[in-house]
């Protein structure tokens, strides 16, 4: 329970109606989860105008209504609060419902297009092993301490994200790393937080369908720095081009990791194979159990934090020495036959580009490179020839296939992958609508040694399709067609 009142600071509210010196009992966007002594607040969403439902709230209990445009009609007895943004004042209100659990936590975020759950992954695990109780906030999952809670989206809804925190430090959690999207950062789930530290990874093309343009998509990452406080550290990349951007306006205290340059947390790779790599972490040696250029960044990244949050340079490389990736991030397997099998999340074109360069590295010189790959329905429709044609490019054979269609027509989808082919490319490509067919057509063209890289879902255990989730494994499938080779 709390006070309306009081879970209205800093709420930039315009009119009220009725008496904030109520006593409410929770927090909800969702009106058909609404029970009596509730406030509702309404937003209007991509798909749904919370608006439409509030007298729905009110018939199940809502004490209190806030919301952007205030209905024709008010209640008696109903306290009505009409505020500038409603999804910035669930985010406010949420915090101080659950007694602003993020200012007594460890608070670590992550962002940038790709890397973001290795990172904030493999810093769950690292301060674990240090013996920290740890929170995680990620795509794959969301994790108290060894309590595993599936995720739905890469970040919570404000209301979701505040009480899972509030779990957390409930639970004795001391250090949290959360992945920061940059819907999230836009749609203000992440505002009225207070982060200890923030991390950048890179910033490629993604997510244009809802930024619609490339350089608000940069803003809206910046705006994640731009919000960090005086006593948070903030750690850039200085190899990509915008590092030095997402850092312009933050008054946080500024670091940089580089491969390439002068950097407070400089990296070099000595040796890149299937059984790691091999670098310099500011002069000293480590053998790390990642693989390729891009975890190269990853690891400076963690080992940075690690550093900012006050720990040893030594336990923390020795510790990082011994761990592994986030399921579905570069996750390989070999067959009987010895074909290497590899399964990736990678659905960007630089994603793309760089596992295929990885794969590049690790190659001895004569085995093909398959690559199954495909694009999501109802997203970025522009990426969907570039990543076609950053696929075959690197690769010796390409199968265009399915990923999660959803709404869209998987063949329309893949006409628009197919239309960024050149002659060339077309040569060397085939399309297979359906995905587990694709993958089966992989391991039946390749030979051993070859190399198949399976793109794009990653750790997801489900294909959508107009609207309904099948069970689908990427690595399991390729297990068991691997498996099928054996008893050939």
């Amino acid at each position: 329970m709390a006070k309306l009142q009081d879970i209205l600071y800093k709420v930039r509210i315009k009119e009220v109606h009725g008496s904030t010196n109520l006593e409410v009992n929770a927090i909800q966007i969702d009106s058909r989860k609404v029970l009596k002594g509730a406030v509702f607040v309404a937003i209007t969403g991509e798909q749904q105008d919370g608006h439409l439902y509030i007298n729905k709230a009110i018939e199940l209990g809502a004490r209190a209504i806030v919301c952007e445009t205030l209905p024709t009609l008010l209640n008696d007895g109903v306290t009505y609060i009409l505020v500038t943004n409603s999804n910035e004042a669930v985010a406010y209100m949420a915090n101080q419902f659950y007694d602003a659990p993020s200012s007594k936590l460890k608070l670590v975020g992550v962002t940038g297009t790709n890397g973001k759950t290795t990172i904030a992954t493999v810093l769950f695990k690292l301060f674990t092993q240090l013996g920290y109780t740890c929170g995680l906030i990620s795509t794959v999952q969301n994790q108290i301490a060894n309590t595993i809670i599936p995720a739905t989206h890469t970040t919570p809804d404000a209301v979701n994200l505040n009480a899972l925190l509030r779990n957390m430090l409930d639970a004795g959690c001391t250090h949290v790393f959360m992945e920061c999207s940059s819907h999230a950062i836009n749609q203000h789930r992440i505002t009225g937080l207070h982060f200890t530290g923030g991390l950048f990874s890179n910033i490629t093309h993604d997510h244009l369908d809802y930024h619609k343009t490339f350089e608000e998509y940069i803003k809206v990452k910046k705006r994640f720095f731009d919000g960090l406080s005086a006593s948070a550290f903030a750690i850039s990349n200085a190899d990509d081009k915008r590092g030095a951007v997402m850092l312009q306006n933050t008054m946080a205290k500024q670091f940089y990791y580089s491969l390439k340059t002068m950097a407070a947390f400089k990296g070099k790779i000595l040796e890149n194979g299937l059984q790691g790599l091999v670098m310099l972490v500011n002069d000293k040696e480590v053998h790390f159990r990642l693989i390729g250029e891009f975890n190269a960044y990853n690891i400076l990244a963690i080992y940075g934090a690690a550093i900012c949050l006050g720990e040893d340079s030594q336990t923390v490389l020795t510790v990082m020495s011994m761990l592994t990736s986030a399921e579905g991030r570069f996750d390989y397997t070999i067959s009987p036959n010895n074909v290497i099998g590899i399964v990736d999340y990678a659905h960007t074109p630089d994603a793309i580009e760089n596992v295929l360069a990885t794969i590049k590295k690790l190659r001895k010189g004569y085995e093909q490179v398959i690559t199954v790959i495909g694009c999501g329905g109802d997203r970025d429709k522009t990426k969907r020839p570039i990543m076609a044609a950053a696929a075959a490019g690197l690769s010796d054979k390409v199968i265009l296939t399915s990923d999660n269609p959803r709404t869209e027509d998987p063949e329309e989808i893949l006409r628009e992958m197919e239309a960024g082919l050149n002659t060339a490319a077309k040569r060397k490509t085939i399309t297979i609508a359906d995905r587990k067919e694709a993958i089966a057509m992989a391991v039946q063209l390749a030979k051993p040694e070859d190399i198949i890289l399976i793109a794009g879902k990653g750790h997801e255990k489900y294909q959508e399709i107009q609207g309904v989730k099948h069970p689908f494994d990427d690595k399991e499938i390729l297990r068991l067609l691997f498996e099928s080779t054996q008893n050939k």
